[in-house]
Protein backbone atom coordinates (compact mmCIF):
# COMPACT_ATOMS: atom_id res chain seq x y z
CA UNK A 1 0.00 0.00 0.00
CA UNK A 2 3.01 2.00 0.94
CA UNK A 3 4.93 1.26 -2.01
CA UNK A 4 1.45 2.12 -4.50
CA UNK A 5 1.13 5.86 -2.64
CA UNK A 6 5.19 6.32 -3.27
CA UNK A 7 4.85 4.99 -7.11
CA UNK A 8 1.72 7.35 -7.57
CA UNK A 9 3.40 10.11 -5.77
CA UNK A 10 6.31 9.79 -8.00
CA UNK A 11 4.01 9.51 -11.25
CA UNK A 12 2.07 12.53 -10.49
CA UNK A 13 5.41 14.47 -9.84
CA UNK A 14 6.83 13.49 -13.35
CA UNK A 15 3.63 14.34 -14.97
CA UNK A 16 4.01 17.94 -13.25
CA UNK A 17 7.74 17.95 -14.65
CA UNK A 18 6.11 17.05 -18.38
CA UNK A 19 3.78 19.96 -18.17
CA UNK A 20 6.21 22.76 -17.48
CA UNK A 21 8.47 21.32 -19.59
CA UNK A 22 5.63 21.43 -22.40
CA UNK A 23 4.26 25.16 -21.01
CA UNK A 24 7.96 26.54 -20.94
CA UNK A 25 8.25 25.04 -24.85
CA UNK A 26 5.39 27.09 -25.66
CA UNK A 27 5.91 29.95 -24.27
CA UNK A 28 9.34 29.97 -25.37
CA UNK A 29 8.33 28.95 -29.12
CA UNK A 30 5.26 32.04 -28.72
CA UNK A 31 7.52 34.46 -27.52
CA UNK A 32 9.66 33.93 -30.49
CA UNK A 33 7.42 34.41 -33.30
CA UNK A 34 6.13 37.32 -32.12
CA UNK A 35 9.31 39.13 -32.27
CA UNK A 36 10.08 37.93 -36.12
CA UNK A 37 6.74 39.55 -37.39
CA UNK A 38 6.94 43.25 -36.84
CA UNK A 39 4.88 45.04 -39.55
CA UNK A 40 6.00 46.40 -42.69
CA UNK A 41 4.77 49.74 -43.93
CA UNK A 42 6.43 52.19 -46.71
CA UNK A 43 5.46 54.64 -49.52
CA UNK A 44 7.03 55.08 -52.83
CA UNK A 45 7.07 58.99 -52.23
CA UNK A 46 6.91 61.06 -48.99
CA UNK A 47 6.09 63.94 -50.97
CA UNK A 48 3.07 64.60 -53.63
CA UNK A 49 2.64 68.42 -55.19
CA UNK A 50 -0.45 68.81 -57.42
CA UNK A 51 -0.59 71.03 -60.33
CA UNK A 52 -1.66 74.66 -58.70
CA UNK A 53 -4.79 74.51 -61.59
CA UNK A 54 -5.78 71.38 -59.94
CA UNK A 55 -5.16 67.86 -61.20
CA UNK A 56 -4.43 64.20 -59.47
CA UNK A 57 -1.40 62.45 -58.22
CA UNK A 58 -0.41 59.47 -56.86
CA UNK A 59 1.18 57.20 -54.15
CA UNK A 60 1.80 53.42 -53.55
CA UNK A 61 1.60 52.04 -49.87
CA UNK A 62 3.76 48.39 -49.32
CA UNK A 63 2.87 46.62 -46.02
CA UNK A 64 2.80 42.99 -44.65
CA UNK A 65 0.12 44.26 -42.73
CA UNK A 66 -3.79 42.30 -42.96
CA UNK A 67 -4.91 46.16 -43.18
CA UNK A 68 -3.86 49.35 -43.83
CA UNK A 69 -5.52 53.42 -43.36
CA UNK A 70 -5.07 56.84 -44.23
CA UNK A 71 -6.22 59.94 -41.93
CA UNK A 72 -5.54 63.30 -42.52
CA UNK A 73 -5.04 66.53 -41.12
CA UNK A 74 -5.75 69.23 -43.78
CA UNK A 75 -9.28 70.49 -44.37
CA UNK A 76 -10.07 67.95 -47.19
CA UNK A 77 -9.09 70.22 -50.08
CA UNK A 78 -8.33 67.08 -51.86
CA UNK A 79 -10.05 63.60 -52.29
CA UNK A 80 -8.90 60.68 -52.07
CA UNK A 81 -9.52 57.37 -54.19
CA UNK A 82 -9.66 55.48 -50.85
CA UNK A 83 -8.48 55.48 -47.66
CA UNK A 84 -8.27 51.87 -46.39
CA UNK A 85 -8.05 48.54 -47.11
CA UNK A 86 -6.38 45.16 -47.26
CA UNK A 87 -4.38 44.86 -49.95
CA UNK A 88 -1.02 45.08 -49.23
CA UNK A 89 -0.11 46.92 -52.23
CA UNK A 90 -2.03 49.59 -52.74
CA UNK A 91 -1.96 52.78 -55.35
CA UNK A 92 -3.85 55.82 -53.70
CA UNK A 93 -5.06 58.84 -56.10
CA UNK A 94 -5.16 62.24 -54.76
CA UNK A 95 -7.33 63.97 -56.64
CA UNK A 96 -7.70 68.46 -56.48
CA UNK A 97 -10.45 69.84 -58.18
CA UNK A 98 -10.11 73.45 -56.77
CA UNK A 99 -7.95 75.73 -56.99
CA UNK A 100 -6.32 78.07 -54.10
CA UNK A 101 -5.32 81.46 -54.13
CA UNK A 102 -2.39 80.76 -51.33
CA UNK A 103 -0.34 77.42 -51.05
CA UNK A 104 -2.08 74.79 -49.35
CA UNK A 105 -0.73 71.24 -47.80
CA UNK A 106 -2.10 68.56 -45.96
CA UNK A 107 -0.31 65.23 -44.18
CA UNK A 108 -1.63 62.16 -45.26
CA UNK A 109 -0.90 59.73 -42.18
CA UNK A 110 -1.12 55.61 -43.02
CA UNK A 111 -0.82 53.13 -40.79
CA UNK A 112 -0.77 49.45 -40.90
CA UNK A 113 -0.64 46.22 -37.93
CA UNK A 114 2.16 47.34 -35.44
CA UNK A 115 4.53 48.81 -38.13
CA UNK A 116 5.77 52.43 -37.97
CA UNK A 117 3.05 55.08 -39.60
CA UNK A 118 4.46 56.62 -42.30
CA UNK A 119 3.19 60.23 -44.16
CA UNK A 120 3.03 61.96 -47.60
CA UNK A 121 2.87 65.46 -47.44
CA UNK A 122 0.46 66.82 -50.21
CA UNK A 123 1.11 70.67 -51.70
CA UNK A 124 -0.34 72.69 -54.26
CA UNK A 125 1.12 76.08 -54.78
CA UNK A 126 -1.06 79.23 -55.43
CA UNK A 127 -2.78 79.57 -58.63
CA UNK A 128 -2.59 83.27 -59.98
CA UNK A 129 -6.44 83.01 -60.07
CA UNK A 130 -9.30 81.16 -59.10
CA UNK A 131 -11.82 82.40 -61.91
CA UNK A 132 -12.05 82.88 -65.32
CA UNK A 133 -13.14 86.03 -67.48
CA UNK A 134 -12.74 86.55 -70.92
CA UNK A 135 -14.01 88.65 -73.80
CA UNK A 136 -15.08 87.61 -77.23
CA UNK A 137 -13.24 90.42 -78.60
CA UNK A 138 -10.15 92.68 -77.54
CA UNK A 139 -10.67 95.99 -79.89
CA UNK A 140 -13.65 98.09 -80.85
CA UNK A 141 -13.48 100.65 -83.65
CA UNK A 142 -16.33 103.04 -83.62
CA UNK A 143 -17.64 105.39 -86.29
CA UNK A 144 -17.23 109.22 -85.57
CA UNK A 145 -20.54 109.59 -85.74
CA UNK A 146 -20.87 107.22 -82.72
CA UNK A 147 -22.57 103.88 -82.74
CA UNK A 148 -23.19 100.80 -81.10
CA UNK A 149 -21.08 97.17 -80.59
CA UNK A 150 -21.45 94.54 -78.56
CA UNK A 151 -18.93 91.80 -77.35
CA UNK A 152 -19.58 88.31 -75.22
CA UNK A 153 -18.30 87.79 -71.70
CA UNK A 154 -17.43 85.22 -70.14
CA UNK A 155 -16.94 84.54 -66.51
CA UNK A 156 -16.96 82.05 -63.48
CA UNK A 157 -16.41 84.47 -61.02
CA UNK A 158 -19.35 85.20 -58.73
CA UNK A 159 -19.08 89.42 -59.36
CA UNK A 160 -17.74 91.20 -62.71
CA UNK A 161 -17.82 94.72 -63.86
CA UNK A 162 -17.24 96.73 -66.92
CA UNK A 163 -16.18 100.04 -66.89
CA UNK A 164 -13.82 102.30 -69.59
CA UNK A 165 -11.15 105.28 -68.81
CA UNK A 166 -13.43 107.98 -70.94
CA UNK A 167 -16.93 109.65 -70.59
CA UNK A 168 -17.72 109.27 -74.33
CA UNK A 169 -18.05 105.22 -74.14
CA UNK A 170 -21.28 104.04 -71.96
CA UNK A 171 -22.33 100.26 -71.50
CA UNK A 172 -25.69 98.60 -71.17
CA UNK A 173 -24.30 96.49 -68.22
CA UNK A 174 -21.75 96.97 -65.82
CA UNK A 175 -22.07 94.81 -63.35
CA UNK A 176 -22.88 90.78 -63.19
CA UNK A 177 -22.51 87.59 -62.33
CA UNK A 178 -20.85 83.77 -63.28
CA UNK A 179 -22.43 83.85 -66.55
CA UNK A 180 -22.00 84.13 -70.44
CA UNK A 181 -23.57 87.53 -71.74
CA UNK A 182 -23.45 90.10 -74.30
CA UNK A 183 -22.52 93.82 -73.48
CA UNK A 184 -23.08 96.32 -75.58
CA UNK A 185 -20.52 99.52 -75.69
CA UNK A 186 -22.12 102.72 -77.10
CA UNK A 187 -19.81 105.61 -78.51
CA UNK A 188 -20.76 109.46 -78.85
CA UNK A 189 -19.98 111.31 -81.78
CA UNK A 190 -16.62 112.43 -81.86
CA UNK A 191 -16.65 116.21 -83.14
CA UNK A 192 -12.70 116.34 -83.24
CA UNK A 193 -10.64 116.14 -86.34
CA UNK A 194 -8.50 113.58 -84.80
CA UNK A 195 -9.07 109.77 -84.30
CA UNK A 196 -9.81 109.25 -80.22
CA UNK A 197 -8.92 105.81 -78.07
CA UNK A 198 -10.05 104.27 -74.83
CA UNK A 199 -9.35 100.97 -73.04
CA UNK A 200 -12.80 98.90 -72.10
CA UNK A 201 -11.40 96.90 -68.35
CA UNK A 202 -13.35 93.82 -67.35
CA UNK A 203 -12.81 93.03 -64.23
CA UNK A 204 -13.58 90.06 -60.90
CA UNK A 205 -11.50 89.48 -58.10
CA UNK A 206 -9.56 86.68 -58.27
CA UNK A 207 -9.92 86.30 -62.40
CA UNK A 208 -7.21 87.64 -65.03
CA UNK A 209 -8.00 91.60 -65.38
CA UNK A 210 -9.11 91.83 -69.93
CA UNK A 211 -8.85 94.75 -71.63
CA UNK A 212 -10.46 96.01 -74.93
CA UNK A 213 -8.73 98.40 -77.03
CA UNK A 214 -11.22 101.23 -78.54
CA UNK A 215 -10.74 103.18 -81.36
CA UNK A 216 -12.65 105.90 -82.82
CA UNK A 217 -12.19 107.95 -86.05
CA UNK A 218 -12.34 112.00 -85.94
CA UNK A 219 -14.11 114.16 -87.86
CA UNK A 220 -13.00 113.85 -91.89
CA UNK A 221 -13.49 118.09 -92.15
CA UNK A 222 -12.71 120.76 -89.67
CA UNK A 223 -16.44 122.01 -88.35
CA UNK A 224 -17.36 125.12 -90.41
CA UNK A 225 -20.06 126.27 -87.79
CA UNK A 226 -17.46 128.79 -86.26
CA UNK A 227 -19.92 131.67 -85.68
CA UNK A 228 -23.31 130.07 -85.01
CA UNK A 229 -26.00 133.04 -83.63
CA UNK A 230 -28.78 132.95 -81.95
CA UNK A 231 -32.17 132.06 -83.48
CA UNK A 232 -33.83 135.28 -84.94
CA UNK A 233 -37.33 134.66 -86.20
CA UNK A 234 -37.16 138.35 -88.16
CA UNK A 235 -38.55 138.04 -91.64
CA UNK A 236 -38.94 134.03 -91.33
CA UNK A 237 -42.87 133.83 -89.67
CA UNK A 238 -44.22 131.44 -92.68
CA UNK A 239 -44.88 127.79 -92.02
CA UNK A 240 -44.24 125.73 -94.79
CA UNK A 241 -47.68 125.86 -95.72
CA UNK A 242 -47.89 129.45 -95.75
CA UNK A 243 -44.59 130.13 -97.81
CA UNK A 244 -46.08 127.09 -100.00
CA UNK A 245 -49.19 129.24 -100.69
CA UNK A 246 -47.02 132.09 -101.60
CA UNK A 247 -45.30 130.23 -104.25
CA UNK A 248 -46.90 130.08 -108.06
CA UNK A 249 -45.42 128.14 -110.45
CA UNK A 250 -41.50 127.65 -110.42
CA UNK A 251 -38.46 127.88 -112.86
CA UNK A 252 -35.15 126.00 -112.77
CA UNK A 253 -31.80 127.67 -113.81
CA UNK A 254 -30.73 124.32 -114.83
CA UNK A 255 -27.47 123.18 -116.29
CA UNK A 256 -25.57 126.44 -114.98
CA UNK A 257 -24.85 126.64 -111.39
CA UNK A 258 -23.99 122.95 -111.15
CA UNK A 259 -22.47 122.62 -114.40
CA UNK A 260 -19.20 120.61 -113.62
CA UNK A 261 -16.15 122.85 -114.79
CA UNK A 262 -18.03 126.44 -113.94
CA UNK A 263 -20.84 128.24 -114.96
CA UNK A 264 -20.95 128.10 -118.42
CA UNK A 265 -19.34 125.02 -118.54
CA UNK A 266 -22.80 123.14 -120.08
CA UNK A 267 -23.21 125.96 -122.65
CA UNK A 268 -25.41 128.53 -120.83
CA UNK A 269 -24.49 132.29 -120.48
CA UNK A 270 -23.91 133.91 -116.92
CA UNK A 271 -26.68 134.06 -114.97
CA UNK A 272 -27.27 137.76 -114.57
CA UNK A 273 -30.23 139.95 -113.37
CA UNK A 274 -31.98 140.43 -116.42
CA UNK A 275 -32.38 136.91 -117.43
CA UNK A 276 -33.52 136.57 -113.68
CA UNK A 277 -35.80 139.74 -114.28
CA UNK A 278 -37.29 137.54 -117.47
CA UNK A 279 -37.99 135.16 -115.75
CA UNK A 280 -40.25 136.67 -113.40
CA UNK A 281 -41.77 138.50 -116.26
CA UNK A 282 -43.07 135.48 -117.65
CA UNK A 283 -44.65 134.54 -114.89
CA UNK A 284 -42.53 132.84 -112.43
CA UNK A 285 -42.54 133.58 -108.86
CA UNK A 286 -39.98 130.61 -107.82
CA UNK A 287 -36.37 129.67 -108.86
CA UNK A 288 -35.47 126.46 -108.20
CA UNK A 289 -30.96 126.40 -108.03
CA UNK A 290 -29.51 123.94 -108.91
CA UNK A 291 -26.03 123.70 -107.60
CA UNK A 292 -22.51 122.26 -107.54
CA UNK A 293 -20.10 123.00 -104.62
CA UNK A 294 -17.71 120.07 -104.58
CA UNK A 295 -16.20 121.23 -107.85
CA UNK A 296 -15.41 124.89 -106.04
CA UNK A 297 -12.96 123.87 -103.23
CA UNK A 298 -9.95 125.71 -102.63
CA UNK A 299 -9.02 122.48 -100.47
CA UNK A 300 -9.94 119.37 -101.14
CA UNK A 301 -8.56 117.45 -97.48
CA UNK A 302 -10.74 119.90 -95.92
CA UNK A 303 -14.15 120.04 -98.04
CA UNK A 304 -13.48 124.15 -97.63
CA UNK A 305 -15.73 125.66 -100.36
CA UNK A 306 -14.06 128.76 -102.28
CA UNK A 307 -15.32 132.00 -100.91
CA UNK A 308 -15.26 133.69 -104.89
CA UNK A 309 -17.91 130.46 -105.55
CA UNK A 310 -19.62 131.08 -102.14
CA UNK A 311 -20.27 135.02 -103.02
CA UNK A 312 -21.37 134.30 -106.81
CA UNK A 313 -24.09 132.08 -105.67
CA UNK A 314 -25.53 134.54 -103.47
CA UNK A 315 -25.34 137.14 -106.08
CA UNK A 316 -27.47 134.91 -107.80
CA UNK A 317 -29.89 134.24 -105.19
CA UNK A 318 -30.21 137.88 -104.38
CA UNK A 319 -30.90 138.15 -108.38
CA UNK A 320 -34.16 136.39 -107.57
CA UNK A 321 -34.91 138.32 -104.07
CA UNK A 322 -34.42 141.72 -105.80
CA UNK A 323 -37.59 140.08 -107.54
CA UNK A 324 -39.34 138.64 -104.51
CA UNK A 325 -39.20 135.46 -105.73
CA UNK A 326 -38.67 132.67 -103.56
CA UNK A 327 -35.87 130.65 -104.06
CA UNK A 328 -35.03 126.89 -102.97
CA UNK A 329 -30.84 126.24 -103.40
CA UNK A 330 -29.90 123.11 -103.47
CA UNK A 331 -26.28 120.34 -103.77
CA UNK A 332 -27.71 118.85 -106.84
CA UNK A 333 -25.76 116.36 -108.64
CA UNK A 334 -22.08 117.59 -107.75
CA UNK A 335 -20.47 114.73 -109.43
CA UNK A 336 -22.45 111.90 -107.83
CA UNK A 337 -20.78 112.17 -104.57
CA UNK A 338 -23.59 111.71 -102.44
CA UNK A 339 -26.75 111.17 -104.95
CA UNK A 340 -24.97 107.89 -106.68
CA UNK A 341 -23.60 106.59 -102.81
CA UNK A 342 -26.60 105.88 -100.86
CA UNK A 343 -24.62 103.05 -98.90
CA UNK A 344 -23.98 102.16 -95.70
CA UNK A 345 -20.08 101.92 -97.24
CA UNK A 346 -19.86 105.45 -98.19
CA UNK A 347 -22.54 106.72 -95.27
CA UNK A 348 -20.04 107.89 -92.66
CA UNK A 349 -17.82 109.70 -95.10
CA UNK A 350 -21.03 111.23 -96.89
CA UNK A 351 -22.15 112.69 -94.50
CA UNK A 352 -18.84 114.43 -93.28
CA UNK A 353 -18.74 116.14 -96.25
CA UNK A 354 -23.05 116.88 -96.07
CA UNK A 355 -21.70 118.63 -92.99
CA UNK A 356 -19.04 120.54 -93.77
CA UNK A 357 -20.97 121.45 -96.98
CA UNK A 358 -24.07 122.82 -95.07
CA UNK A 359 -21.97 124.57 -92.61
CA UNK A 360 -20.35 126.89 -95.28
CA UNK A 361 -23.60 127.37 -97.49
CA UNK A 362 -25.80 127.83 -94.32
CA UNK A 363 -23.18 130.11 -92.67
CA UNK A 364 -22.62 132.18 -95.67
CA UNK A 365 -26.61 133.09 -96.92
CA UNK A 366 -28.00 133.08 -93.06
CA UNK A 367 -28.61 136.76 -93.47
CA UNK A 368 -31.66 136.03 -96.61
CA UNK A 369 -34.83 135.56 -94.67
CA UNK A 370 -37.70 133.62 -96.29
CA UNK A 371 -37.36 133.55 -99.57
CA UNK A 372 -34.57 131.51 -99.32
CA UNK A 373 -35.30 127.66 -98.72
CA UNK A 374 -32.34 125.39 -98.63
CA UNK A 375 -32.55 121.90 -100.28
CA UNK A 376 -30.42 118.70 -99.34
CA UNK A 377 -30.22 117.24 -102.01
CA UNK A 378 -31.08 116.58 -106.25
CA UNK A 379 -31.96 112.58 -107.04
CA UNK A 380 -30.47 110.70 -104.36
CA UNK A 381 -30.47 107.06 -105.86
CA UNK A 382 -32.71 104.72 -103.76
CA UNK A 383 -33.81 101.06 -104.33
CA UNK A 384 -34.71 100.30 -101.09
CA UNK A 385 -35.14 100.13 -97.41
CA UNK A 386 -31.64 100.30 -96.18
CA UNK A 387 -30.24 102.45 -98.93
CA UNK A 388 -33.20 104.86 -97.62
CA UNK A 389 -32.14 104.38 -94.08
CA UNK A 390 -28.72 106.04 -95.56
CA UNK A 391 -30.37 108.93 -97.21
CA UNK A 392 -32.23 109.65 -94.18
CA UNK A 393 -28.56 110.08 -92.60
CA UNK A 394 -27.96 112.71 -95.25
CA UNK A 395 -31.10 114.78 -94.56
CA UNK A 396 -30.45 114.60 -90.97
CA UNK A 397 -27.15 115.52 -91.51
CA UNK A 398 -28.49 118.48 -93.52
CA UNK A 399 -31.67 120.05 -90.86
CA UNK A 400 -28.58 119.44 -88.00
CA UNK A 401 -26.19 121.31 -89.94
CA UNK A 402 -28.05 124.40 -91.16
CA UNK A 403 -30.17 124.79 -87.54
CA UNK A 404 -26.38 124.45 -85.69
CA UNK A 405 -25.70 128.08 -87.79
CA UNK A 406 -28.51 129.94 -85.85
CA UNK A 407 -29.45 133.26 -87.14
CA UNK A 408 -32.81 133.01 -89.54
CA UNK A 409 -31.57 129.05 -90.32
CA UNK A 410 -33.02 128.34 -87.08
CA UNK A 411 -36.39 128.90 -88.85
CA UNK A 412 -35.82 128.55 -92.40
CA UNK A 413 -37.91 125.99 -94.52
CA UNK A 414 -36.18 123.02 -95.86
CA UNK A 415 -36.99 120.72 -98.39
CA UNK A 416 -36.48 116.76 -98.63
CA UNK A 417 -35.94 115.17 -101.15
CA UNK A 418 -37.61 111.57 -101.73
CA UNK A 419 -35.54 108.22 -103.00
CA UNK A 420 -34.52 108.82 -105.82
CA UNK A 421 -37.53 111.63 -106.04
CA UNK A 422 -39.27 109.38 -107.60
CA UNK A 423 -43.24 109.19 -106.61
CA UNK A 424 -43.75 105.55 -105.91
CA UNK A 425 -40.78 104.54 -104.39
CA UNK A 426 -41.22 107.60 -102.25
CA UNK A 427 -44.87 107.02 -101.30
CA UNK A 428 -43.33 103.29 -100.62
CA UNK A 429 -39.95 104.01 -98.76
CA UNK A 430 -39.69 107.64 -97.41
CA UNK A 431 -39.39 108.52 -93.63
CA UNK A 432 -38.73 112.05 -93.15
CA UNK A 433 -35.94 113.12 -90.79
CA UNK A 434 -36.71 114.29 -87.72
CA UNK A 435 -36.23 118.65 -87.41
CA UNK A 436 -36.49 120.43 -83.90
CA UNK A 437 -38.89 123.37 -85.30
CA UNK A 438 -41.96 122.41 -86.10
CA UNK A 439 -43.72 122.95 -89.72
CA UNK A 440 -40.91 124.48 -91.11
CA UNK A 441 -40.39 121.36 -93.48
CA UNK A 442 -41.29 120.24 -97.43
CA UNK A 443 -40.98 116.98 -99.75
CA UNK A 444 -39.58 116.93 -102.72
CA UNK A 445 -40.20 114.82 -106.04
CA UNK A 446 -39.87 114.81 -109.58
CA UNK A 447 -41.86 113.77 -112.41
CA UNK A 448 -40.82 112.79 -116.06
CA UNK A 449 -43.65 110.05 -116.74
CA UNK A 450 -43.56 108.53 -119.18
CA UNK A 451 -40.23 108.58 -119.93
CA UNK A 452 -40.81 107.40 -123.51
CA UNK A 453 -42.40 110.96 -124.12
CA UNK A 454 -40.56 113.17 -121.88
CA UNK A 455 -36.95 111.92 -121.93
CA UNK A 456 -36.14 109.03 -124.18
CA UNK A 457 -34.13 110.06 -126.82
CA UNK A 458 -33.65 106.79 -129.24
CA UNK A 459 -35.51 103.55 -129.31
CA UNK A 460 -34.90 100.26 -127.01
CA UNK A 461 -35.14 96.86 -127.32
CA UNK A 462 -37.94 97.14 -124.25
CA UNK A 463 -39.56 100.59 -125.71
CA UNK A 464 -39.55 102.96 -128.26
CA UNK A 465 -40.07 106.94 -128.13
CA UNK A 466 -43.76 108.20 -128.08
CA UNK A 467 -44.20 111.56 -129.80
CA UNK A 468 -47.70 112.06 -129.14
CA UNK A 469 -49.17 112.04 -125.05
CA UNK A 470 -53.02 112.33 -124.51
CA UNK A 471 -56.37 111.10 -125.18
CA UNK A 472 -57.28 113.38 -127.52
CA UNK A 473 -53.55 113.57 -128.96
CA UNK A 474 -52.70 110.40 -129.96
CA UNK A 475 -51.90 109.80 -133.86
CA UNK A 476 -53.94 107.95 -136.20
CA UNK A 477 -51.08 107.38 -138.63
CA UNK A 478 -48.22 107.23 -137.10
CA UNK A 479 -49.70 104.85 -133.44
CA UNK A 480 -46.43 103.43 -132.68
CA UNK A 481 -45.52 106.76 -131.52
CA UNK A 482 -48.46 107.15 -129.24
CA UNK A 483 -47.73 106.69 -125.33
CA UNK A 484 -48.98 103.47 -124.18
CA UNK A 485 -48.73 104.32 -120.64
CA UNK A 486 -48.57 106.87 -118.33
CA UNK A 487 -51.15 109.46 -119.35
CA UNK A 488 -54.36 111.69 -117.96
CA UNK A 489 -55.53 108.52 -115.09
CA UNK A 490 -51.59 107.82 -114.34
CA UNK A 491 -50.73 111.68 -113.42
CA UNK A 492 -53.55 111.63 -111.12
CA UNK A 493 -53.07 108.41 -109.52
CA UNK A 494 -49.43 109.49 -108.88
CA UNK A 495 -49.91 113.43 -107.52
CA UNK A 496 -53.46 111.99 -105.36
CA UNK A 497 -50.69 109.73 -103.32
CA UNK A 498 -48.34 112.56 -102.65
CA UNK A 499 -51.65 114.70 -101.66
CA UNK A 500 -52.07 111.42 -99.46
CA UNK A 501 -49.09 111.32 -98.09
CA UNK A 502 -47.28 114.52 -96.90
CA UNK A 503 -49.94 117.38 -98.24
CA UNK A 504 -52.62 116.33 -95.91
CA UNK A 505 -50.39 115.73 -93.47
CA UNK A 506 -49.60 119.41 -93.65
CA UNK A 507 -46.03 119.05 -95.68
CA UNK A 508 -46.12 120.42 -98.80
CA UNK A 509 -44.44 118.77 -101.92
CA UNK A 510 -41.91 120.50 -104.16
CA UNK A 511 -42.17 119.02 -107.89
CA UNK A 512 -38.58 120.08 -108.44
CA UNK A 513 -38.24 119.24 -111.63
CA UNK A 514 -40.67 118.26 -114.61
CA UNK A 515 -40.31 118.91 -118.49
CA UNK A 516 -40.88 117.25 -121.83
CA UNK A 517 -38.45 118.01 -124.68
CA UNK A 518 -38.99 118.97 -127.90
CA UNK A 519 -38.87 116.60 -130.80
CA UNK A 520 -38.06 119.01 -133.43
CA UNK A 521 -36.35 116.52 -136.08
CA UNK A 522 -40.55 115.86 -137.12
CA UNK A 523 -41.85 117.60 -139.25
CA UNK A 524 -44.96 119.01 -140.77
CA UNK A 525 -48.75 117.35 -138.71
CA UNK A 526 -46.29 114.90 -136.73
CA UNK A 527 -44.26 118.09 -135.29
CA UNK A 528 -48.04 119.80 -134.73
CA UNK A 529 -49.08 117.18 -133.37
CA UNK A 530 -46.40 116.85 -131.25
CA UNK A 531 -45.71 120.43 -129.71
CA UNK A 532 -49.65 120.85 -129.56
CA UNK A 533 -49.55 116.94 -127.36
CA UNK A 534 -46.83 118.64 -125.23
CA UNK A 535 -48.53 122.04 -124.93
CA UNK A 536 -51.08 119.49 -123.34
CA UNK A 537 -48.78 117.25 -121.03
CA UNK A 538 -47.59 120.66 -119.83
CA UNK A 539 -50.93 122.47 -118.83
CA UNK A 540 -52.77 119.22 -117.73
CA UNK A 541 -49.53 117.97 -115.22
CA UNK A 542 -49.09 121.53 -114.16
CA UNK A 543 -52.80 122.00 -113.30
CA UNK A 544 -52.77 118.74 -111.82
CA UNK A 545 -50.05 119.24 -109.15
CA UNK A 546 -51.32 122.56 -108.34
CA UNK A 547 -55.16 120.79 -107.41
CA UNK A 548 -53.28 118.09 -105.29
CA UNK A 549 -51.12 120.85 -103.28
CA UNK A 550 -47.87 120.41 -105.52
CA UNK A 551 -45.85 123.67 -106.23
CA UNK A 552 -44.72 123.09 -109.33
CA UNK A 553 -40.98 123.75 -110.92
CA UNK A 554 -40.24 123.72 -113.93
CA UNK A 555 -36.85 122.29 -115.56
CA UNK A 556 -35.49 124.37 -118.19
CA UNK A 557 -31.43 123.37 -118.69
CA UNK A 558 -31.17 126.09 -121.79
CA UNK A 559 -31.02 124.02 -124.51
CA UNK A 560 -33.38 125.24 -128.01
CA UNK A 561 -32.82 122.61 -129.93
CA UNK A 562 -34.29 118.74 -131.06
CA UNK A 563 -34.31 117.07 -127.45
CA UNK A 564 -34.04 120.47 -125.32
CA UNK A 565 -36.64 122.08 -123.12
CA UNK A 566 -35.43 125.34 -122.58
CA UNK A 567 -38.60 127.85 -122.14
CA UNK A 568 -36.10 131.52 -121.80
CA UNK A 569 -33.53 132.04 -124.16
CA UNK A 570 -30.90 133.14 -121.89
CA UNK A 571 -28.70 134.91 -124.88
CA UNK A 572 -31.38 137.09 -126.16
CA UNK A 573 -33.19 137.56 -123.39
CA UNK A 574 -36.68 136.51 -124.80
CA UNK A 575 -39.31 133.76 -124.57
CA UNK A 576 -38.36 131.11 -126.79
CA UNK A 577 -41.34 128.32 -126.68
CA UNK A 578 -44.15 130.92 -125.73
CA UNK A 579 -46.33 127.61 -126.26
CA UNK A 580 -45.00 125.64 -123.26
CA UNK A 581 -45.00 128.78 -121.45
CA UNK A 582 -48.16 129.40 -121.87
CA UNK A 583 -49.60 125.87 -120.98
CA UNK A 584 -47.29 126.12 -118.22
CA UNK A 585 -49.22 128.95 -116.91
CA UNK A 586 -52.44 128.21 -118.05
CA UNK A 587 -52.04 125.17 -115.45
CA UNK A 588 -51.54 126.87 -112.81
CA UNK A 589 -53.87 128.78 -112.39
Amino acid sequence: MKNQQVAKKRFLIGMKNILLSTFTFSFLTLSGCQKDEINSLSVNTNTLSIDKEGGSGTFTITTNADSWNITQTGSHWNTLSTTSGTYQTAMVSVLVSSKTIEKRTDTLTITAGNAKPVQVLVTQEASDYLYTLSASVSSITFSRAGNSSSFKLTSTAPQWTVESDVEWLTFDKTTGSASSVYISASASENEGTEARTATITLKADYAPTVEISVTQKGEYYPSYNTSPLEPDATGMSSTALELAAKMKVGWNLGNTLEAIGGETAWGNPVTSQAIIDLVNNSGFNAVRLPCSWNGHLSNASTAQINATWLERVRTVVQYCINNDMYVILNIHWDGGWLENNCTTAKQEENNAKQKAFWEQIATYMRDFDEHLLFASANEPNVENATEMSVLNSYHQTFINAVRSTGGKNSYRVLVIQGPSTDIEKTNNLMVLPTDPIPNKMMAEVHYYSPYQFCLMDKDADWGKMAYYWGNAYHSATDTERNATWGEEAFVDEMFGLMKTQFVNQGIPVIMGEYAAVRRTTLTGDALTLHLNSRAYYLRYVTQQMKANGIIPFYWDAGGMGNLGSALINRNNLTVFDQQALDSIMVGAQ
